[in-house]
């Protein structure tokens, strides 16, 4: 455990323990014997529209003279409360979630007493934000985003996060796990607003082990305001995780059982008085998920020196088959201290620890003169085990109810991977006297990553209709990867350390920025204007055994191994809404958003060094590669009644220096004479992009809800490598529908269906896409328990088929990442109710909207 680690739980310990010390109480020697006796405090709390009774609602007494709540309880299923406790002068609050809280100052209780009846009013305000089992998915139009509470969906039910993002209107992931907004792979994960070590680090495959059960909502920020990260040219998907609940004890429990192999068990469990609130959350996964991919290479003469070379092979054939066994687990605990009525502070760790193991089966199959001249058999062990924790600590003091407030972050992670590949290759078909033999190979692969952040924001509103905003954000990340490559030694079976191959990769990325942002509105028209300054700085060293003029040689191009780069850019947004009208029956906006963005180099686009996960198929990164800058313009409209909304949106992109990866023949062969291909990151020098999306929400009935988006975008790319003009321009779309009908012996039935149209960059074109969800649920239990059964991708279409040209080969592929899944699911919920919530799934069937909520 590192020093700072130790410092953040010594302090975050000592703020507990002092806060948590009661007042000295005086001795009062005039004591009667009446004053002792305890007393009894009765009552009935009701929902004040329909007049139905309260289950569940909490009742706390905070004693003035102690200074701390001495007693509370809940009500019972009829609204009734009873509660002893002594003489003296209390404040009393009565919470129940979703409902405004009502509280009686300095009540002088000196006898038993019935409260009466008292009536609560929901809190339309905080309505979705505390939602716990919400039957609905809602759209929320912000100045800078757009919130989608994901509700029930229960297509998710049993899958996981990325599973719950791809039902999200204008966010796609395609077959291999890679999240997209609007069509553009650079988009931005934070979680609860900030980097996070649930999202891996970056590392988006992450979410595809986290259950999608956690979600309450995920905000789509397409024109992030100065608050947020200048990185992710695309925009930024903030998860919003749920965490805290009402007064009292209550939680859930989810249990999962998947073909292929999918085991779940999840739970979230939470104890919240007056004083603090303590949540956690438990999971644990098991998983097969199997996946296939096939490739059909056709190799080209290609000229050496003036000189016509033929390949070794004209085609070569290769079906690939993986059996990925995971084990994942997750958990997280936190405790938010409330130092006053206005100031609390909160601590959290979260820990995950994976384990996979991997068999991929490879066979090749080797053509000349259209006749099978060789096969072999590629087979692959992999291993990997990872852990990654997190320690956070927020303060947050409200200086007024008017939204004057200080927030403050404190962050630390660390994570582990440890992988392991064993690679042996084998003939099958030879028409070779006495072939050489293929080396056995291990891949042993570490890496430690560590990343801390120091946050502090700043609110101050100015009279009723403006705001002032300003903050500081540091993010400090590094990781070192350890790579060796073991080859076996032919003669005498022993593995040797392949020295040129072999090294230590260490990055670093230093990100510190300043913002400040003003926002006001007057009559029907808001704007925010907002500056934020960025410096970011990326460091690399490769430790390798090679001399740089050898490094060069062996990637073709003058690299740079021992890099520290320095980037200062300045990042102006500017988000306007104009509200056309406002009734009870219909809302119509129209809103304006510029801001510039960065994309910033991960890790292993930068590592030069290959990787071995194929003998002829090599990812290379690029230690040349730059930062990308992109300028972004989004006029959007919306039209809302009370049973259809309309979303419309067109956006323009100009990104300079643009990310674009490109397959090119290395010029070298392995041992049987096949040609090596390389695929290495480049900067382009722009990517132009233009594309409208189009949405529509439409719940003519209680029983029937209707979503639909359609995404159409071209976009442009201009540029060359190494001699080779590798410009592009594609105009692709993709759309989804969901209905959702609920059938009588309250069954509800859930259609989703999606399709990612072809497209195509400088080398490849790729098919369209298309994919089919459904999924059943009934709640039993009265109630309190929900079974679901969900289909995904039930005709088993998922698949990406592309085709890639250069002047060395023409490659056909197919590629599928995951196998139709069947779940059966069962969630039970705990002092849970749902049923205050479905008397008003559709009264406000599309959320509210708060022109001010500029929040990250």
């Amino acid at each position: 455990m590192t020093k700072r680690t130790i410092i953040f739980l010594a302090f975050f310990s000592f703020i507990l323990f002092a806060n948590a010390q009661p007042q000295k109480k005086e001795t009062v020697n005039t004591t009667k014997f009446e004053d002792l006796k305890d007393i009894t405090i009765t009552g009935k709390v009701i929902d004040k529209d329909n007049q139905l009774p309260l289950e569940y609602a909490s009742i706390a007494f905070f004693s003035k003279s102690e200074n701390k709540i001495v007693d509370g309880g809940i009500t019972d299923i009829n609204g009734l409360f009873s509660i002893t406790l002594p003489k003296g002068v209390y404040d009393i609050s009565i919470e129940y979630i979703s409902y405004k809280k009502i509280t009686f100052s300095d009540k002088n209780l000196d006898k038993n007493e019935n409260l009466g009846t008292i009536s609560m009013e929901i809190d339309y305000g905080t309505l979705d934000a505390v939602e716990v089992i919400a039957e609905r998915t809602t759209v929320e139009i912000k100045l800078d985003k757009k919130i989608y509470n994901i509700g029930k969906d229960l297509t998710t039910a049993g899958g996981t996060v990325s599973d719950a993002l791809n039902n999200v209107p204008s966010v796609s992931v395609d077959v291999e796990g890679a999240i997209s907004l609007r069509g553009n792979e650079n988009v931005k994960i934070l979680i609860n607003g900030k980097p996070s070590a649930m999202a891996g680090f970056g590392d988006t495959n992450v979410l595809s082990q986290l259950p999608a059960e956690a979600i309450e909502r995920v905000e789509v920020i397409t024109s992030p305001s100065a608050r947020y990260d200048a990185e992710g040219t695309a925009g930024i998907l903030n998860i919003i995780l749920r965490q805290k609940e009402t007064l009292g004890f209550n939680g859930s429990v989810n249990l999962t059982l998947g073909n292929p192999d999918n085991v779940g068990v999840s739970a979230n469990i939470n104890y919240r008085t007056e004083k603090f609130n303590l949540f956690s959350t438990l999971g644990f996964r098991y998983f097969n998920s199997p996946r296939n991919s096939f490739n059909d290479t056709r190799y080209f003469d290609r000229l050496v020196d003036g000189v016509t070379v033929e390949p070794e092979y004209e085609r070569i054939r290769e079906n690939q088959e993986v059996e990925r066994l995971n084990r994942n687990y997750n958990a997280s605990l936190g405790m938010e201290y409330f130092l006053s009525k206005k100031t609390s502070l909160t601590g959290s760790v979260f820990y995950r620890y994976g384990e996979d193991r991997d068999k991929s089966l490879n066979n090749s199959d080797r053509f000349n003169d259209g006749s099978l001249v060789e096969q072999t058999l590629r087979t692959e062990r992999q291993s990997e085990d990872g852990d990654n924790y997190q320690f956070a600590l927020n303060y947050i003091t409200k200086f007024n109810d008017d939204g004057h407030q200080l927030t403050a972050d404190v962050q630390f992670e660390n994570g582990y991977e440890n992988q392991l590949t064993y690679i042996d290759e084998n003939y099958l078909v030879t028409n070779q006297t006495d072939p050489e033999p293929f080396q056995i190979e291990n891949v042993i692969e570490t890496e430690d990553k560590k990343e801390s952040l120091f946050q502090i924001d700043y609110v101050l509103p100015i009279g009723e209709n403006a705001r002032f905003e300003a903050g500081y954000r540091g993010n400090f990340e590094n990781s070192i990867k350890d790579y060796t490559l073991e080859q076996e030694d032919i003669d005498t079976g022993n593995l040797i350390v392949n020295d040129t191959v072999s090294n230590i990769f260490d990055y670093t990325e230093n990100v510190n920025a300043f913002y400040t942002q003003y926002g006001t509105k007057f009559g029907e028209f808001s704007f925010l204007l907002g500056l934020r300054l960025e410096n970011t700085q990326l460091k690399g060293n490769i430790d390798s055994r090679l001399t740089d003029e050898e490094l060069e040689e062996s990637f073709g191009f003058p690299i740079d191994v021992d890099f520290n780069n320095n980037y200062l850019g300045l990042f102006p947004t500017l988000n306007l809404i104009y509200n056309l009208g406002k009734n009870k029956d219909v809302e119509e906006s129209i809103t304006l958003g510029y801001n510039r963005r960065i994309n910033r180099p991960r890790g292993w686009f930068v590592n030069p060094f290959p990787s071995r996960s194929s003998r002829t198929n090599v990812f290379q990164g690029n230690p040349n590669i730059s930062p990308a800058f992109a300028s972004a313009f989004d006029i959007g409209y919306l039209k809302r009644w009370e049973k259809l909304t309309l979303t419309s949106s067109i956006y323009y992109q100009y990104e300079t220096d643009s990310f674009e990866r490109v397959q090119e023949n290395t010029g070298e062969q392995t041992s049987d004479g096949i040609d090596i291909i390389r695929t290495v990151p480049i900067n382009l020098s722009t990517n132009k992009r233009t594309g409208a999306e189009f949405g529509v929400l439409y719940n003519p009935e209680k029983w029937l809800r209707l979503n639909t988006s359609f995404n159409f975008f071209q976009f442009e790319t201009d540029g060359e490598f190494n001699g080779v003009d590798y410009g592009a321009k594609n105009t692709s779309w993709f759309a989804r529908f969901s209905s959702k009908v609920t059938l009588p012996a309250k069954i509800d039935w859930q259609t989703n269906a999606n399709y990612r149209a072809a497209s195509e960059n400088a080398q490849s074109e790729s098919k369209g896409v298309f994919s089919l969800d459904l999924a059943f649920s009934k709640e039993i239990f009265n109630d309190n328990a929900t079974i679901s059964l969900n289909v995904r991708d039930l005709l088993n279409s998922n698949k990406w088929n592309s085709l890639t040209t250069t002047e060395f080969f023409s490659r056909d592929s197919e590629f599928q990442w995951r196998q139709r899944q069947v779940n059966l699911s069962f969630r039970y919920r705990f002092n849970q109710q749902k049923r205050r919530n479905e008397r008003r799934q559709n009264e406000n069937g599309n959320g509210g909207d708060d022109d001010f909520d500029y929040g990250g």
